[in-house]
């Protein structure tokens, strides 16, 4: 079994010691331990990957802080899944998860369904304000050449795009909000720009 630690700073201002230190006393030796200065909001952390492709079963994965791996609840919750069927362990310094022992998979379990939860809570509201448009004829004016149902989806674009997490960032990527509605990136864009959003290529 090895312990590998992994450190994330949103900033290249913020330092990475604090996180560093930490997981040193966790057990882990300096060579393990994988650091990144990316945003939360950015999709890509290649150091991250590379960590994933390292880590072998038996081996377990200490962060200082979930948000350091996660950049939201659904995020986490799918690392975790990916880490435990391939059969790593996962562990957080400052909160109480621990998925090698039981009382740790137990709080993981209650995360998992707490983020069913919030997709539950997405969909009922999404579907309220469907009928809610449609009981109103029309919102902000109907898009110009798209069906009822075109319509309907770009009501439901508008709203996940300008969801904001308790940080003031995208709370859904431009893929995540796509595999909700289950259309593609081009017809996302031109969902939003018929309700008057530009958005470009790289979000």
């Amino acid at each position: 079994m090895k312990k590998f630690g992994y450190a994330r700073v949103s900033t290249k201002e913020q330092n990475l010691s604090l996180q560093v230190d930490a997981l040193l006393k966790e057990g882990c030796e300096k060579e393990d331990i994988f650091t990144e200065k990316v945003s939360g909001a950015k999709k890509a952390r290649p150091v991250l990957e590379r960590l994933r492709d390292k880590m072998r079963k038996g081996d377990v994965l200490i962060v200082w802080k979930l948000d350091r791996l996660g950049r939201s609840l659904k995020e986490l919750i799918e690392l975790v899944a990916y880490f435990n069927e391939k059969g790593i362990g996962f562990k957080s310094i400052t909160d109480p998860v621990d998925t090698t022992s039981p009382h740790g998979q137990l709080i993981f379990n209650i995360f998992a369904s707490l983020a069913q939860f919030e997709r539950d809570v997405i969909r009922e509201r999404t579907m309220a304000g469907l009928e809610a448009a449609r009981a109103r004829g029309r919102v902000g004016g109907r898009p110009k050449g798209l069906s009822q149902s075109a319509k309907d989806k770009a009501i439901v674009a508008e709203s996940l795009y300008k969801q904001l997490d308790d940080e003031g960032n995208k709370k859904f990527s431009i893929t995540e909000i796509c595999e909700h509605i289950g259309i593609s990136r081009p017809t996302l864009y031109s969902y939003l720009r018929h309700r008057g959003i530009e958005i470009g290529k790289k979000n």
